[in-house]
């Protein structure tokens, strides 16, 4: 009897960003150690991506460090602030979902289950009304309001469903027209429940969250070091530092 061929794995595109190293790890390494099916765990490296001639976005760095968008001059706050949007590129557009989600993740469920909550839509995601009033983020650069903040956050994409992202619309379209999805018809947009994206320090800490979002600092930046799950947070760490999680 043949033997059943081997599904392929869930990708799962995790954005990277070196002032976010131990995070990016807590990150990878509580996505498998949830998962029930088969991952690959993608880095999203803005040199990578400039590398292979995908993405060309111009950016510059002033003297604090904050990162300023040459498209739109709008300050950004990460190196995957824009990257994200390579992902369906990436896929090269093709039918089976992936997600994406920020590094500063501490995942406590499924991301299988994940995928199957967000069905057959070709965009997944917790519809936030986020509006912070810190004015800055967690290191420090300039902390931004716009529409549908934190929406694209963490997304299940379908990328055959995703082709208003086309290069020129990476790396030439304004950060609200990006991040606020407007590259979809908004009826595609299936609204997620929050406990997927539980914001610390904004969202109902009634809900019991599936991931954690640590938007305002992780567990290990100085003053967020008493964080909701900031403990079981430094525990991932520790095991992902014994076990080598990381991602290729």
């Amino acid at each position: 009897m043949a033997e059943p061929p081997v599904p392929e794995p869930l990708r799962v595109y995790v954005g990277w960003d070196q002032r976010d190293a131990l995070a990016f790890e807590v990150c990878c390494h509580t996505l498998r150690a949830h998962a029930s099916v088969p991952l690959e765990v993608i880095a999203l490296k803005d040199w990578e991506l400039r590398a292979r001639g995908v993405y060309w976005r111009p950016y510059h760095v002033d003297e604090r460090g904050q990162m300023w968008d040459g498209r739109d001059g709008r300050p950004f706050s990460t190196n995957f602030s824009y990257t994200r949007f390579c992902v369906p590129l990436m896929e090269e557009y093709r039918g089976e979902p992936v997600v994406f989600c920020d590094a500063d993740m501490l995942w406590r469920a499924d991301p299988a289950e994940l995928v199957a909550l967000a069905g057959g839509a070709p965009l997944a995601c917790v519809k936030h009304e986020h509006r912070p009033s810190e004015r800055e983020k967690m290191t420090g650069t300039i902390q931004t309001v716009y529409a549908r903040k934190n929406w694209s956050s963490l997304m299940v994409l379908r990328p055959e469903r995703c082709i208003g992202l086309t290069p020129y619309a990476v790396n030439n379209m304004a950060r609200d027209w990006l991040h606020g999805l407007r590259w979809i018809d908004d009826a595609e947009i299936k609204g997620l429940p929050e406990a997927w994206n539980w914001l610390e320090g904004w969202s109902d800490p009634g809900i019991e969250p599936k991931v954690v979002h640590f938007t305002r600092g992780t567990p290990d930046m100085p003053g967020h070091e008493n964080a909701a799950y900031g403990e079981e947070w430094r525990a991932a760490l520790a095991e992902a530092r014994g076990a080598g999680a990381a991602a290729r």
